[in-house]
């Protein structure tokens, strides 16, 4: 077994990655890739990024198989239709874009997830992942066209429960992973709350249940009548049990105290590891009130100790995180949040962007996933 961080270069692009394997198991990979040069154009950006991912899949070999991408782009409206053109490389899989400028001066970052041994097949902007009699289903980029993010939120919920139905799975037992990008979120992101609360009291889901792990943030779309985006990951084949919520009382309140709904976060236990998926988590306390109100450095440090908390209770440390994502409100505050993290955090694959949290007193937000070697023998290996 071993959990390895490194750092490659090509070019002009910086490589960070974070691989986990298991005797039995697949083996896993987080990668981060970055410009190094900013002062390029998006194209000429955009072409080293493919061609440092291009490098990347061969030297990983081909039984390593892309199951799902992030990119985060300064500028959707002008440069989702340069993208575009480069969405058809082979294999391929379920992508999000998203306007979350990255704050290194780049113009376009990329996350990408992925499996090795694995069986892929793709539709509907999904990727199925069927292995060791699970099936992962992860989904990206789903919009719709609704009046408001009321709307939106409540068709993207629906339509995606259908979906879920046709792989015979369901909202409440299945769905682990939900990411909302929410087009000006100060304005929009209470549709969104009460859009969720509705169709998750439908399904079931309520504090007496569970939840499900998710980020709520700012995110834009190319198109300005797309007020939210939507991704998602869910996994057929979880037994009972299979699945531990994450609390951390000591640090953190329960969301519905606050009026939202969603888990802090969850670990899946699966035969051979354990895959922690820690929530967008802010400067909170447990009482729900902000900490370090306007204080950036305070903010950065609560929000880390909570993410230490949550990771601890799943029996997890940052030594097994596998990626970061950090979010900005404000731009100002790229270098210290930076220096902060590079310092304490250097070899995780991290990406620093800018997108405010949904409570203008959040400075900053993160979220991360962390795989620790485990034997759980009533379970299957992933």
């Amino acid at each position: 077994m071993s959990l390895n961080h490194k750092v490659l270069t090509y070019n002009n692009i910086r490589v960070e990655i974070s691989g986990f394997e298991t005797e039995g198991g697949v083996t896993e990979y987080h990668a981060m890739l970055h410009i190094v040069k900013t002062n390029k154009s998006f194209l000429e950006q955009l072409e080293s990024i493919h061609c440092a991912y291009s490098h990347l899949l061969s030297e990983l070999g081909e039984n390593i198989k892309p199951v799902f991408k992030r990119y985060f782009l300064t500028d959707a409206a002008n440069q989702s239709k340069l993208l575009e053109s480069f969405l058809t490389d082979c294999p391929q899989c379920a992508v999000s874009v998203v306007q979350q400028s990255p704050l290194d001066g780049s113009k376009i970052a990329l996350w990408v997830y992925f499996l090795s041994d694995v069986k892929i097949k793709n539709y509907n902007k999904s990727t199925i992942v069927e292995h060791n009699g699970y099936r992962h289903i992860w989904t990206a980029g789903r919009q719709i066209s609704q009046p408001d993010s009321y709307a939106q939120t409540e068709l993207l919920l629906q339509e995606y429960v259908d979906d879920l139905k046709k792989e015979g799975c369901t909202l409440e037992n299945d769905c682990v992973r939900t990411w909302f990008f929410v087009q000006n979120i100060d304005t929009n992101y209470a549709g969104l709350v009460q859009a969720r609360r509705k169709i998750f009291k439908e399904h079931g889901l309520n504090k007496h249940s569970h939840f499900i792990a998710s980020t709520g943030i700012e995110g834009r779309d190319a198109a300005s009548d797309i007020y939210v985006l939507f991704d998602a990951y869910a996994i057929k084949g979880l037994q009972q049990g299979q699945q531990k919520f994450l609390y951390a009382p000591t640090h953190l309140n329960p969301t519905h105290e606050y009026g939202v709904t969603f888990e802090r976060g969850v670990c899946i236990k699966y035969g051979d590891r354990n895959h922690t998926i820690i929530s967008g988590t802010a400067s909170i306390d447990n009482r729900g009130e902000i900490v370090a109100s306007g204080d950036i450095i305070g903010q950065t440090h609560r929000m880390i100790e909570n993410v230490e908390t949550l990771l601890a209770e799943a029996g997890a440390t940052f030594e097994d995180v596998m990626h970061l994502i950090i979010y900005l409100r404000d731009i100002a505050d790229y270098s210290t949040v930076n220096a902060l993290f590079k310092e304490r955090f250097e070899t995780i694959p991290q990406v620093v962007v800018l997108a405010p949290v949904c409570r203008p007193g959040w400075l900053i937000e993160l979220e991360c996933m962390a795989v620790t070697k485990n034997q759980n023998p009533q379970f299957d290996v992933l």
